[in-house]
């Protein structure tokens, strides 16, 4: 497999799907430029090419075991990529939000601070995982699942994102070589 070449192909089709994504200045806070993929979310076609190239991406980390996703909009990307690969989802979910037992992780992110959180039985010695989220902005919720995974004896082969936002260098801080996205606002 040339994993250079069907990068560059995605991404292409990711140039494409850029058009239909709404920036939104000054949400949720002043300062932020907002990018609202409620319009891709709306067409069916749109959808399943994201998800399609999105799985594509993932498989350039090789076998996959596990797909884990922050919510909310991590949550319409992770199961359906994991589906593909034919592997298992872990939510990462906020402070309070999960039944059982859970080991959490506090992060910042572009415009505050959080905890995230997932079970502690959700990951198994050695499994391989690739993280995936809508956009990746400082990269502080990924570095967190990354810990928490890693905490439960995960190997996290690598990051999956739809949207990149480059000028907040969140992928230096993962560890550029890991860090795969289909669309990248320099």
């Amino acid at each position: 497999m040339d994993t250079d070449k069907i990068i560059k192909e995605l991404k292409e089709q990711g140039k494409s799907i850029c058009l239909s994504i709404a920036e939104i200045n000054d949400y949720p806070e002043a300062g932020i430029s907002f990018k609202d993929i409620t319009p891709v979310l709306q067409s069916p076609t749109l959808f399943s090419k994201v998800n399609t190239a999105l799985t594509g991406l993932s498989k350039c980390f090789g076998k996959i075991d596990l797909v884990i996703s922050p919510e909310s909009r991590g949550f319409l990307f992770g199961p359906v990529i994991a589906d593909r690969l034919g592997a298992g989802f872990v939510p990462a979910r906020k402070a309070g939000k999960l039944p059982r037992a859970v080991i959490e992780e506090p992060y910042g992110k572009e415009y505050g601070t959080d905890m995230i959180q997932i079970h502690t039985d959700a990951i198994e010695k050695g499994q391989r995982i690739i993280i995936v989220d809508d956009v990746l902005a400082t990269g502080g919720t990924a570095k967190a699942i990354e810990r928490l995974s890693e905490r439960l004896g995960g190997i996290v082969a690598g990051y999956v994102f739809f949207i990149e936002l480059c000028y907040l260098n969140g992928a230096n801080f993962l560890g550029n070589d890991k860090v795969l996205s289909l669309i990248e606002y320099k």
